[in-house]
């Protein structure tokens, strides 16, 4: 082996990396940042469930049940309500996981029959995490019923559901699941993985584009002439914008057909969202191409944001049990807001009034980031 030559060869590949500044802040800065803050958004514990609380009983054994709830931190409590349909509102929008309902004449089922029954209505959209908030939920009333077991005859103990003994006071759950009875996972993924498809063909083929006539030189050509930079920004964009809803609409006809997931709610106010999601994936891949000289370059920015984009948006794991400055960052995720409004509109059945929170963050992050982008290309351009 020429040690000479390896020595050239390697100083060549060395200055080369260093002359490419893109690369090498990809390189360097952007896997510490995504070790930093992945490490916290990839988790499967469900650290804080928001619990709605029916108590038609209104006694001191259904309070001190709830303040069981709420001393685990497992669990924060959404509201109160006498009447169902407040909690069933609040699983709907997402304001609530689940529902505890303490039903009448609880507290005198327990002393008089030494048995009384608990219904809690789980968010089965996700149906692992709707597994581990009942297994959470099932922990705490077992606790509960032992130490109720205790106040009321010192020789009792409580249980769960199948106490041998029926002279022991049980407090049992009747789980019932919602949007997702059979908890198949597949119809929780499948609306997730499709956001996911369009935002990469959204964002990387517009900054391909882009980046493939800077390469070739015809960028420039088409800098000086009367073609305003506006118009040529809106014939790149408007064809993939297009072919994105196209691509979302095989999409829906696989997850339909294919794997049966439940189409409930509007699919026109559906489209709405992902019109308004597109503008931002549209306007990320714009900003990319801004930042990128070469194909390859635009390949590992585009990549790099994706993956954070990705495992930041609840597609995996719940957005609710990271940390709560990672919750916080993640708000600025448009793709978080469109798998949740995708989920809920198609499993849950929602309507405008339960997801208008995800359009209007999605109409400004899209107006926004897609100004930003139109900016510092009008800039980089002038």
């Amino acid at each position: 082996m020429n040690l000479r030559s390896l020595r050239v060869l390697l100083r060549k590949e060395f200055l080369q990396i260093r002359r490419d500044p893109v690369i090498l802040r990809m390189l360097i800065v952007i896997p510490m940042l995504q070790l930093v803050v992945l490490a916290n958004a990839a988790t499967f514990e469900v650290k804080r469930s928001r619990l709605w609380v029916v108590d038609q009983d209104r006694s001191p054994a259904a309070r001190t049940l709830v303040e069981h709830f709420t001393a685990t931190t497992r669990f924060s409590i959404a509201g109160y309500s006498l009447d169902p349909r407040p909690g069933d509102d609040a699983l709907l929008d997402g304001q609530a996981n689940a529902i505890l309902v303490i039903p009448a004449a609880f507290e005198r089922a327990i002393v008089r029959d030494r048995a009384a029954t608990l219904q809690l209505v789980l968010n089965a959209e996700n149906g692992s995490q709707a597994g581990v908030i009942q297994s959470y939920a099932a922990e705490i009333v077992a606790r509960y019923a032992a130490g109720l077991g205790a106040k009321l005859q010192p020789a009792l103990r409580g249980a769960v559901e199948g106490a041998p003994n029926r002279s022991q006071p049980v407090v049992s759950i009747r789980a019932q699941a919602r949007y997702n009875t059979a908890l198949d996972y597949t119809r929780f993924m499948v609306p997730g993985i499709l956001v996911q498809l369009i935002t990469l063909v959204g964002t990387l083929m517009t900054a391909l584009n882009i980046v493939r006539e800077k390469e070739a030189g015809t960028l420039d050509s088409l800098n000086v002439t009367p073609v305003q930079p506006s118009v040529f920004i809106a014939a790149k964009l408007i064809p993939l914008w297009v072919i994105g809803l196209i691509e979302f609409t095989f999409g829906l006809l696989i997850a339909r057909f294919l794997f049966s997931v439940p189409m409930l709610g509007s699919i026109p106010l559906l489209y709405l969202g992902a019109a308004l999601f597109l503008l931002a994936a549209l306007g990320v891949g714009l900003w990319v191409s801004t930042v990128s000289d070469t194909q390859q370059q635009a390949l590992f920015v585009t990549f790099s944001l994706i993956m954070v984009y990705i495992l930041m948006s609840g597609l995996f794991t719940p957005v609710r049990a990271m940390p709560d400055w990672v919750r916080y960052t993640a708000q600025l995720n448009p793709l978080m807001h469109f798998i949740a409004m995708t989920r809920a509109i198609l499993l849950k059945g929602a309507g405008p009034a339960d997801v208008w929170r995800q359009l209007l963050a999605l109409a400004l992050l899209g107006f926004t980031i897609l100004a930003v982008a139109v900016g510092r290309y009008r800039k980089r351009t002038s």
